[in-house]
C-alpha cells in the first residue's frame, strides 16, 4: 500500500505558523478529506529522534528506543554489503558557530563541501579516529560512515535534530559517549589550522570544524529491508535553515507534484496512506470507511484549511 511520509510538516515557532497562514494547499485538503484518522506517533521536541525517523524505524524494524536506531548498519546492509555484527554510524562533518553562550550546528547541506576537500579532511582525522576502534569510510561529501565498539549501544541525537539548533541541547551525556567528546574536542584543534579551512576561508566558506554521530548501533536481529513508508523530504532543508519563504513555496510544490496526484488516485479506489510529522508528533491518515468526508466536513463545517490540518505536526 502506497505510504507517503512528509517530514517537517509544520512547527509551532512564529515564522512557521504565520507562513501557514492563506497557504493553499488542494492536494492534501483533497487526500485527507478522503482519508481517515489513523495512528499518532506523539512525542516532545526533547526526543533525540524526531517523529519522522521514528515512524521509519518502526516500519524498518529499527526501533530500540529514543535515539537507538542502527540507521547506518541498516542503510548498508541495504545497499548489499554486510554489516555484520559490528556497531556502525554516520559521521557527518559540520561547522560549529561559538557564541558568548552557546555553540551552533550550521545544517550540513549549507557548507557547499566538495568530495575533494572532504576525502582531505577524513583522512586527517583518520589516525585519531583509529586510536579511539574507529574506521572510517566515505560515503559523500557530508556523509561518512563509520565502525566501532564506541557506537554499540550509543544513544545519540539525530542530525535533523542538531542541524541549525544549539549544539549543547544536543550532545550525547551518557558515559560511553566520554570518548567521543574527547575525539570531537581533538578533531577541532586539529581542524582549526587545517589547509583545507584555509582555502574554504580564502574564498569566504565557513570552516569545518567539528563532526556528528548520528544512526549509530549494530543492526538488529528483526531488521526488515523493506524502505517503508516513501519519504518526500522537499521541506527538510528550508525547515532547518528557518527560511520559511522557501519553506512555503516547497509546500506548495509538493502540493501539486506529489499530493494532488495522489489524491486523484483515490478515484480509482487505490488504497493510501498518508503521514504528516512535524517536530514532536506524527499524525496518520489511511483507506477511509463511507461516509468519512462528509463527517470531516461537518465537523470543520467546510473542507479543512491547510492551518488546521498542520496544526499538530
Amino acid at each position: 500500500m502506497p505510504h507517503l511520509l512528509v517530514p517537517f510538516a509544520a512547527c509551532s515557532a512564529a515564522a512557521c505558523q504565520a507562513a501557514l497562514q492563506g497557504l493553499a494547499l488542494p492536494g492534501l485538503r483533497a487526500l485527507v478529506t478522503r482519508l481517515a484518522p489513523g495512528a499518532t506517533d506523539a512525542g516532545t521536541p526533547e526526543d533525540l529522534t524526531p517523529p519522522h525517523e521514528r515512524v521509519l524505524a518502526r516500519a524498518r524494524g529499527l526501533w530500540q528506543g529514543d535515539g537507538r536506531i542502527a540507521d547506518a548498519a541498516w542503510r548498508l546492509r541495504h545497499e548489499g554489503h554486510d554489516p555484520g555484527t559490528a556497531a556502525w554510524a554516520w559521521l557527518t562533518p559540520c561547522h560549529w558557530a561559538v557564541g558568548r553562550d552557546r555553540i551552533r550546528m550550521a545544517p550540513p547541506h549549507t557548507l557547499q563541501l566538495q568530495e575533494a576537500a572532504s576525502r582531505e579532511l577524513l583522512e586527517a582525522i583518520r589516525p585519531y579516529a583509529a586510536e579511539d576502534g574507529i574506521d572510517l569510510h566515505y560515503r559523500g561529501p557530508t556523509r561518512w560512515l563509520a565502525s566501532g565498539e564506541m557506537f554499540r549501544g550509543l544513544a545519540c541525537a539525530s542530525l535533523d535534530r542538531a542541524a541549525g539548533g544549539t549544539v549543547d541541547d544536543w550532545l550525547p551525556r551518557s558515559p560511553e559517549a566520554r570518548t567521543l567528546r574527547r575525539l570531537q574536542q581533538e578533531v577541532q584543534m586539529l581542524l582549526y589550522t587545517h589547509p583545507v579551512n584555509d582555502a574554504r576561508e580564502a574564498q569566504g566558506l565557513v570552516p569545518v570544524n567539528s563532526f556528528w554521530v548520528s544512526g549509530a548501533g549494530a543492526l538488529p536481529a528483526g531488521a526488515l529491508m523493506a524502505e517503508g513508508p516513501q519519504v518526500h523530504d522537499a521541506l527538510r532543508e528550508p525547515a532547518l535553515a528557518g527560511d520559511w519563504a522557501a519553506w512555503r513555496e516547497r509546500w506548495q510544490a509538493l502540493d501539486a507534484d506529489v499530493l494532488a496526484p495522489v489524491a486523484r488516485a483515490l478515484d480509482r479506489n487505490d488504497p493510501i496512506s498518508l503521514t504528516l510529522c512535524g517536530v514532536a508528533l506524527a499524525r496518520t491518515w489511511g483507506p477511509a470507511r463511507a461516509g468519512w468526508a462528509g463527517r470531516l466536513s461537518r465537523l470543520f463545517g467546510r473542507a479543512p484549511s491547510a492551518a488546521q490540518l498542520l496544526d499538530s505536526p
